[in-house]
């Protein structure tokens, strides 16, 4: 059975209420399609497995849980394993190896798309598109600013896949910018 990103945004949907939690996947989407763009891949399968890497999180945030329970959703119902892997290594509690460009990709952009929100949202204009890299990489060495996000994994994750962490934070900025809208992170 072929999946399409309906399916995906309905699934989402189905399971997650908070708006935010919402826009983030959107976030993720948006940053995974530009890696498959970047890396002459499939943009669809990228960007489906970016909207739900979190789709269960709202109803099971631990790491118990969170995950575990989303991956077992997705292949009950048939979801392409090599997605369903992808989502698992995106946790780095779970322990399953990022063997795919799309797993490291994944893991790359979840905690920095929850960053480049934060660093945007304090800015008077709020607008993603005009947030400095240098302003990005000031506030990562700020322990109280955000401090839920994982600077280690932000840095890591760029490491995987091959970039700088300026150019991984401009590309995913850049990305997030061209679905600033439905972020309301912009125009």
């Amino acid at each position: 059975m072929a999946y399409d990103r309906q399916q995906a945004w309905e699934l989402l949907c189905s399971w997650v209420s908070s708006e935010n939690l919402r826009k983030h996947c959107l976030a993720v989407e948006a940053s995974m399609r530009a890696h498959a763009r970047r890396l002459g891949e499939d943009e669809e399968a990228y960007g489906i497995v970016g909207l739900l890497h979190d789709f269960d999180y709202e109803k099971h945030p631990t790491p118990e849980e969170h995950v575990w329970v989303g991956a077992r959703v997705l292949r009950e119902q048939g979801w392409p394993e090599a997605w369903v892997r992808a989502i698992e290594g995106h946790a780095s509690y779970t322990g399953v190896p990022r063997d795919t460009n799309m797993a490291k990709c994944l893991f790359a952009v979840d905690e920095l798309t929850g960053f480049l929100v934060a660093c945007t949202l304090v800015r008077p204009d709020k607008n993603i598109a005009a947030l400095p890299v240098a302003s990005v990489l000031k506030r990562m060495k700020e322990k109280a600013f955000a401090r839920s996000v994982n600077r280690e994994e932000i840095v890591h994750g760029a490491t995987e896949i091959g970039m700088s962490l300026a150019d991984h934070i401009a590309f995913v900025r850049d990305a997030m910018a061209g679905v600033a809208k439905e972020l309301g992170l912009g125009a």
